[in-house]
């Protein structure tokens, strides 16, 4: 279920749908024998429009991609979801998650018609336009062939990054909108780092991740319009009836030995400009930091869904290392294939609106 929630008229649900993402679709030739279109295929695309003339985008069976929805596809755009001084919520099962896994919840400044043109008709109705901050070089962006090899960068806001036994919430501003090629200077809020206490899967944690819990994040203006400059996001969580304010020791040593009081001491969990100086994420104030993810989250973002796990780091950032719950090699892919085949993360009752109405 998702739904638009305000103080005075409580929520309601709204018909929403989900699509996959194009680059998990079939896209192939239109005539004869069926041939995969890339962009290093040169017969079927030598340049943009012959591509697009040669090469359909098809549906797919969600079930194939391992997806569970009441509802798919059967919108022209994307839902914009603005948060400026709103918050959003949702519960969250991902006790079937273990290390090296990643069940995420994020926004992305995707184009609401996913890049729709003459060159792409199929547009946001089969997933077409992603981009984030981690700059993705695929075959096609905004649907059209990719012969440059660009990335399809924008702003991106890391509500939920998790697995059973760590989390993060990341803010990823551009310098710009997308797609473009962007660095994706960052600023993390993590319950991974020196607190074994508050998250994971057994009850001694303050959040019991083997059982689902609810998780509310807030976007706070400096002067609280939705129209005003984002100044802080602040976690909280809901289980068992009892409300839970994110914290982290690392996070509160950062600060203290900065000389910098989280939230003008006022909620030590909450992810500021202060809060990003202590832990000496420079290059967002090149970028304006969250003035800047602040921006575009009044214009409005996408919600993406998505579960993975990665060949390259073993998602060692953000549940292995230092400090951190998971054994260095402990989440590689072939390790999980073998061990816990088949993993599985449930999102629920999505709401968000203005502060205190979506509870």
């Amino acid at each position: 279920m998702a739904g638009k929630c305000t103080k005075s008229g409580g929520c309601k649900t709204q018909q929403t749908f989900l699509v996959s993402d194009a680059g998990r679709r079939p896209f192939h030739n239109t005539e004869g024998e069926i041939v995969k279109c890339s962009a290093a295929n040169k017969v079927l695309c030598p340049d943009k429009a012959t591509c697009a003339k040669n090469c359909i985008l098809e549906g797919v069976e969600y079930g194939s991609l391992g997806v569970l929805a009441s509802d798919t596809a059967d919108g022209e755009n994307y839902e914009p979801i603005k948060l400026l001084d709103q918050e959003i919520s949702f519960q969250v099962d991902a006790s079937n998650i273990g290390c090296g896994i990643n069940g995420a919840l994020y926004l992305s400044e995707m184009d609401l018609s996913g890049g729709r043109s003459k060159l792409n008709p199929a547009g946001a109705k089969y997933g077409t336009g992603y981009c984030d901050a981690q700059c993705p070089k695929s075959d096609f962006v905004d649907g059209v062939v990719n012969l440059d090899s660009s990335g399809a960068c924008c702003d991106e806001m890391d509500i939920w990054e998790a697995n059973s036994r760590a989390t993060t919430m990341t803010s990823h501003p551009c310098n710009q909108t997308g797609p473009f090629l962007c660095n994706g200077d960052q600023c993390d809020k993590s319950e991974k780092r020196g607190n074994g206490s508050f998250y994971g899967k057994a009850q001694e944690h303050k959040v019991d991740s083997s059982r689902p819990f609810t998780v509310f994040t807030r976007f706070l203006t400096d002067d609280n319009p939705t129209t005003g400059a984002l100044s802080e996001i602040r976690r909280v969580y809901i289980q068992d009836e009892i409300t839970i304010p994110a914290t982290s020791d690392s996070n509160i040593k950062a600060l203290n030995h900065a000389n910098i009081s989280p939230s003008g001491g006022k909620f030590e969990g909450a992810l500021t400009e202060g809060y990003c100086s202590a832990r000496d994420f420079d290059d967002r104030a090149r970028l304006d930091g969250l003035k800047t993810m602040g921006q575009t989250l009044g214009l409005g973002m996408v919600m993406v869904l998505s579960i993975w796990n990665s060949e390259t780091d073993s998602m060692a950032w953000l549940d292995a290392g230092e400090n951190r719950p998971c054994q260095d090699g402990e989440g590689k892919p072939d390790k999980i294939a073998k061990k816990t085949p088949d993993v599985t993360v449930t999102f629920s009752d999505i709401k968000w609106g203005d502060i205190g109405s979506t509870t």
